[in-house]
């Protein structure tokens, strides 16, 4: 064994390499190994070289490349360098898809998802970023339409567009339910007429002249905490409550359009929106407002 005269059947070669004959036999019937000639009985010899062949075949068949692949580099018609890229580019596609689909199953099993609920899921979460993006700015385009393009109101459109470029190669599984969620909240019909509602109502508040808001800390501050208290609104604790948030003397038609105004722009699925969003984005969410501010539009209605 060793000089470069000698030769090998098959099963010498499976012997030597540890392959199985019949995957030898298959591999040089493609051409891949070929066979240095025949003995006098007509069976395939391989000389040394076919041995060094077996080899890379061998390491680049375990790292995945198909059989097309392996023949071009041994045909130098590419090298194992520019396989590999090819081949990495390649596997990077296919363990991102991998951890998609056991992110979109955690979201399956936590939620107890039917099966109408799993096929959704896993269509909106196989969308690409272009496509992402345009589910939302088809949303967004529907609530901005007729509104000027230089309105207070734009400038909260605009801000809800923001996607990122791409979930995250290895998404935690409250990322892919948050984008999931955030799919489902923008096709829905209620909430798209609620949003265009809110722009149209920031256009130039045609129905009347806007009054300045309440605090928006002092909201937090009191009404948060007389809620988590369990404050009746329409208490005489409740009034005392408001009355640190509104002045007292502030003009009852001052009160209708701030209560008209507050009804108008807090609702619970808009600031999901803005959560979802975060949370798609890597980002901590920020605390939820709209339970104060509900107390406080209690507590004025009251009045």
């Amino acid at each position: 064994m060793g000089t470069s005269e000698e030769l090998f059947t098959i099963g010498q070669l499976a012997r030597r390499t540890g392959l199985a004959a019949r995957t030898i036999r298959f591999w040089s019937d493609l051409g891949v190994v070929p066979p240095a000639g025949r003995s006098a009985g007509g069976y395939r010899l391989y000389d040394v070289e076919a041995v060094a062949r077996l080899e890379l075949v061998r390491t680049l068949r375990e790292l995945g490349l198909g059989l097309d692949a392996v023949r071009a580099v041994l045909a130098r018609g590419t090298t194992v360098a520019e396989v590999a890229r090819t081949h990495v580019a390649a596997l990077d596609v296919e363990i991102r898809v991998l951890r998609l689909r056991r992110a979109v199953l955690s979201t399956v099993a936590a939620r107890e998802s039917t099966i109408e609920e799993t096929v959704l899921m896993h269509k909106l979460a196989r969308l690409s970023a272009r496509e992402r993006q345009q589910l939302i700015d088809d949303f967004l385009a529907e609530v901005a339409e007729g509104i000027d393009p230089d309105a207070p109101a734009m400038g909260i459109v605009r801000s809800m567009r923001r996607l990122p470029a791409e979930l995250p190669d290895d998404p935690a599984p409250e990322q892919v339910d948050a984008w999931i969620e955030l799919g489902e909240l923008v096709t829905d019909e209620d909430f798209r007429r609620k949003v265009r509602s809110m722009a149209v109502a920031g256009d130039g508040d045609a129905a009347g002249e806007a009054v300045p808001g309440p605090d928006h800390r002092l909201v937090l501050e009191h009404a948060g905490r007389a809620l988590a208290e369990g404050v009746d609104p329409a208490s005489a604790a409740g009034r005392e409550v408001l009355d640190r948030i509104v002045a007292p003397d502030t003009p009852a038609e001052h009160r209708a359009r701030m209560l008209e105004q507050l009804e108008t722009f807090t609702d619970a699925r808009v600031e999901r929106y803005w959560h979802l969003l975060a949370v798609v984005n890597g980002e901590t969410p920020a605390p939820a407002a709209v339970p104060a501010f509900a107390w406080l539009i209690a507590a004025l209605r009251s009045r």
